[in-house]
């Protein structure tokens, strides 16, 4: 069986400072060629030392009513997420209560 392999890039163009100016990427098997994106946020799981390692970025065009959007929409994809990886149904229900919460404390729903 061979090895399959899937590429995702990203590029970010920094300022003097080091801030974020543009951020694109690309994941040619998700038919995604050098789309600009506005923040990102990655997570990778080290197993050995047991803690995940992030970079969150975002752009310093980013607004500030998108970043809370942007929040939302994270939190709920990793309760469903949560759900798929552990089928732990009372939790992912308990995260959901908090998504709508959130949403509900930034006035998200009358968008």
């Amino acid at each position: 069986m061979a090895n399959l392999k899937s590429k995702i890039t990203l590029n970010v163009e920094l300022d003097e400072n080091r801030v974020p100016e543009k951020i694109n990427w690309t994941a040619q098997d998700g038919g995604i060629t050098n789309a600009e994106a506005k923040a990102m946020m990655l997570s990778v799981w080290d197993s050995e030392a047991q803690e995940s390692l992030r970079i969150d970025l975002w752009t310093k065009d980013m607004p500030v009513d998108e970043m809370k959007v942007f929040f939302h929409q994270t939190l709920v994809a990793m309760s469903s997420t949560f759900n798929r990886a552990t089928q732990d149904e009372k939790m992912t229900a308990t995260m959901k209560d908090f998504c709508d919460y959130f949403a509900e404390k930034l006035d998200l729903n009358k968008k």
